[in-house]
């Protein structure tokens, strides 16, 4: 192995630089930052290349925040056009394994940050390409020569945003036609595993990877070249429910890869057992019960959602290879399935959305509820928000007096099924019941929602002194 100012290890991949400890920040949310492979022939590639177009790594300042892209040339026998994004995904790893070097997210939301310890170490990132393109030929040996540019200049840093947008745009329309049901097997992916070891990705045609970088198409082409590598096949097994996306096969994956964390997972459903949460997903959602509506957040929202969060407080409680009720991590591409949440009312069930992600999803969203999706211009709080689906009959808006009437009908049955059980047998004195305090009337009100009690005996008896 060549020699490298720094350590390189697959025991570094979860290190984190610290803000105390960073030399310079590269991307992330206060900026913009972007990774990109492409196939290229073979002829075109100046093997192990390192161009920087902008600042190199000595000419920024310390404890500052720079655009940041990386643009990956990778060619040889093997190399086609479809393993382009396999590859690309695969730059989260190897660039963790450089000591002092962190890497998150992927595509267009890439944030990295050198720390202070390696930066004094070299004075241009020409070795960390070196290394990064050192491990991805040892790796993954269908790569036979491979080049890299990295961009500081902001101007450079926007026209390769902008073209790559197209290319990931045209990369994801490719699962348009194809569903669940049209294929025999899915792919899993277990890359996030050192960030978030109970974390199962299960890419489906319908179901695009978290992070939004694996669709099925590509999960097919990472196990045929590389069947030892972290995308692999899943066996469907048998459908236990369409509406909620299980399957057998998912079942006994998520079973192994959680360790016994979890023993199913429904890839189209919201609140029962829905997908795992790893960290990197471009999307959090989150269950507004005032509203009885679900929300939606991306990575790039800076502001705060309705419910008072924003979108790192929620990935923080979200993320971790978790499977939680009322939250629930997707890459953007999910939104253009058909079966979006479909066991939980799909596009019905979407009531606010950040601006800039909405417009951005524009094409998939009904024609007929676009004007009924809150966005942070409509509503800020539960409160405006409410009222805002309310004047734009959204249409859960009718579920609001259903489930008043739900709770009023609970609420007699309650009382009248109570009034017989109480009745005491002849010749018994019922005993006095304590008053509780706090009622104008006295006595005991009891609300059940959503319950099912079953009373196999009740026995009320007379509490005897003692003499």
């Amino acid at each position: 192995m060549a020699e490298f100012p720094f350590e390189i290890s697959p025991m570094f991949e979860g290190e984190r630089v610290r803000k105390e400890g960073m030399f310079v920040e590269l991307g992330g949310p206060k900026s913009i930052g972007l990774e990109l492979v492409r196939a290229a022939d073979m002829d075109a590639i100046e093997d192990d290349k390192v161009t920087i177009v902008g600042p190199d790594l000595k000419q920024l300042e310390e404890g500052k925040t720079y655009p940041w892209a990386m643009v990956f040339n990778i060619g040889g026998e093997l190399v086609e056009p479809d393993l382009e994004s396999v590859v690309e995904r695969r730059v989260h790893d190897f660039i963790n394994y450089c000591q002092g070097i962190m890497h998150l997210n992927q595509r267009y939301d890439v944030w990295m940050r050198v720390s202070k310890d390696t930066a004094a170490k070299m004075d241009s990132f020409e070795p960390f390409g070196k290394a990064v393109m050192m491990l991805f030929k040892t790796e993954l040996p269908f790569i036979e020569k491979m080049q890299v540019t990295f961009y500081t200049d902001e101007e450079e840093v926007k026209k390769q945003l902008e073209a790559a947008k197209e290319i990931f745009k045209a990369r994801d329309a490719r699962t348009k036609d194809l569903h669940d049901e049209d294929v025999d097997v899915f792919y899993g992916c277990t890359l996030c595993q050192s960030f978030a070891p109970t974390n199962v990705c299960v890419v489906s045609p319908d179901r695009v990877s978290l992070c939004g970088a694996i669709n099925w198409f590509d999960g097919r082409a990472a196990a045929k070249v590389d069947p030892e590598g972290p995308q692999f096949e899943i066996a469907k097994g048998d459908l236990i429910d369409a509406e909620k996306g299980e399957y057998s096969g998912v079942n006994d994956i998520a079973k192994k890869l959680s360790a016994g964390e979890f023993d199913k997972i429904k890839l189209h459903s919201f609140f029962d057992a829905p997908h795992t949460s790893c960290g990197c997903f471009e999307v959090v959602g989150f269950y507004i019960p005032e509203v009885d509506g679900i929300g939606w957040v991306n990575r790039e929202y800076q502001g705060m959602a309705p419910n008072g969060i924003g979108f790192s407080t929620m990935a923080g409680q979200t993320g971790g290879g978790k499977q939680i009720v009322g939250f629930l991590g997707i890459g953007i591409n999910y939104f253009y399935s058909p079966k979006f949440i479909q066991a939980d009312g799909g596009w019905n069930r979407v009531v606010w959305l950040p601006s800039m992600l909405k417009e951005k999803i524009d094409e998939t969203i009904p024609a007929d509820l676009k004007d009924k999706i809150a966005t942070e211009k409509d509503a800020t709080d539960i409160q405006s928000l409410k009222a805002f689906l309310e004047e734009k009959g959204h249409p859960v808006v009718a579920t609001w007096a259903a489930a008043e009437e739900e709770e009023e009908e609970e609420e007699e049955e309650v009382a009248v099924a109570a009034a017989p059980m109480m009745m005491p047998a002849a010749g018994f004195q019922m005993p006095a019941m304590p008053m509780m305090s706090g009622g104008s009337a006295g006595g005991i009100k009891l609300t059940f929602k959503n319950a099912k009690i079953t009373i196999d005996r009740m026995i009320i008896s007379e509490k005897k002194e003692k003499k």
